[in-house]
């Protein structure tokens, strides 16, 4: 016992009295205090900071980036490429920018003085298309082809802080959680804001009323758009007000709003039609007004008109727009993509021990009634969910059949699916 107390520290001296916990080594040469402990704890998670802190995000060329979506977004061509050249250079500036500023801390340079290096500066996007056009899957299918985080946020839930609603630090905090916490991996994220257009002013003059859902969170959605260090709450602000902050630094955080921006065309048209007076005016007719290219007619001041604000408009410099899909689009939908709906239900038609087939008429049909509901590709599942529930809950009988044909009639009239038996299917296979 006296032979122990003598024992002291390797690494700091300290004795073994003043220590809480002295480790001796397996062959009790060295010994260790449990301070000494919690500083290499200390030294080794800096390192692995360090080591996380930035690693080269492996991007696919922008045809291979727009190829990648094909496979799950149907139609939409113009706005894939704007979206694809778009991501590609904001990563491809955050791996340029990174280590520009490592060259220079190596060289001891100061990097705002060095004139032959250029910083990139992040571009987001403006997305506008009506609903159920395809905006959100774009985004988060982008997202799962980089594999970054992802978060989406409504902005018809954002009020100013104060008032009853999220505080628009939450999006920030949703795409921490995605992350897993990790903040380095979430300052290189993508975050969506739908709905953006419910931001707009209701006009274009200032109310002496607070609008504390609208031109307050397009103000308070400045700052985390740009480049910021953001203090997040972990667990909301509002409920909790005394936790610890999260930091997070938004400046290479990649942010894309959305919205359906209607009666935008309207101001376009004016503006349009007002530059074409004259005898050589080129008046466009009735027909060509639903026709309107976001990625080439729009100009901030349409936007400023629509109601948002100059400063917030400027942060968005990239604007592309999304078509109405057409019935022969939402057939495609319905069918092609690697996660259509259709090879959804087979998939899980197939688990029950069933072999779904849906004809051509039916597919025919649900695209025609998507149209009538006016809701785009959202129309699609809402009519075969509601048909498709009472075949789920009222299977047949796997063992004496195994294969279900899904006909317009059952789509439209609710009739009966033609089902076929094992033994009709083993004979025509015995016949062929």
């Amino acid at each position: 016992m006296k032979e122990i107390d003598l024992c002291c520290c390797t690494f700091c001296g300290r004795p073994q009295k003043a220590a809480k916990k002295l480790i001796a080594s397996p062959n009790g040469d060295a010994f260790i205090c449990d301070d000494c402990i919690r500083i290499c704890a200390d030294i080794l998670r800096e390192e692995n900071t360090k080591v996380k802190v930035f690693k080269d995000l492996v991007l696919p060329t922008p045809k291979a980036i727009k190829k990648a979506l094909d496979e799950y977004v149907i139609g939409q061509e113009q706005a894939k490429k704007v979206l694809s050249v778009a991501v590609f250079n904001h990563y491809k500036r955050i791996n340029f920018n990174y280590h520009n500023i490592q060259n220079a801390k190596k060289s001891k340079d100061d990097l705002s003085q060095d004139k032959n290096v250029t910083e990139l500066e992040k571009s987001n996007v403006l997305m506008i298309g009506p609903t159920g056009s395809g905006k959100t899957l774009l985004v988060k299918t982008l997202a799962k082809i980089l594999d970054v985080p992802f978060a989406c946020a409504d902005a018809t839930t954002l009020t100013e802080a104060g008032y009853v609603g999220e505080d628009v630090e939450n999006v920030l905090l949703k795409l921490i959680q995605n992350a897993d916490f990790d903040i380095e991996k979430a300052q290189r994220g993508i975050i969506y804001i739908d709905e953006i257009d419910k931001l707009a002013r209701k006009s274009e003059n200032r109310s002496l009323t607070r609008d504390v859902g609208g031109e307050g969170v397009q103000q308070a959605l400045l700052k985390i758009i740009e480049s910021t260090v953001a203090s997040v709450p972990p667990q909301g602000g509002r409920k909790h007000p005394h936790q610890e902050m999260l930091q997070i630094d938004t400046t290479n955080i990649l942010f894309i709003c959305g919205g359906a921006f209607v009666g935008l065309d309207d101001i376009i048209h004016k503006r349009l039609s007002a530059s074409s007076i004259g005898f050589n005016a080129n008046v466009k007719n009735s027909d060509e007004k639903a026709k309107v290219d976001y990625s080439k007619d729009v100009q901030p001041d349409d936007l400023i008109k629509f109601g948002l604000i100059p400063e917030f408009v400027g942060r968005l410099p990239i604007v592309t727009g999304l078509d109405n899909l057409d019935e022969k689009a939402l057939e495609r939908i319905l069918v092609e993509p690697k996660n259509s709906l259709i090879k959804q239900y087979k998939q899980m038609f197939k688990i029950d021990g069933f072999d779904i087939k849906f004809d051509d008429d039916a597919v025919s049909y649900v695209a025609k009634k998507a149209i009538q509901l006016k809701t785009g590709a959202r129309g699609i599942r809402t009519i075969m969910e509601s048909r498709m529930l009472e075949l789920m809950f009222d299977l047949p009988d796997p063992n004496v059949y195994d294969k279900i044909i899904i006909t317009r009639d059952f789509i439209e009239n609710g009739a009966q699916p033609i089902l076929v038996k094992k033994e009709q299917k083993s004979d025509e296979q015995k016949a062929v």
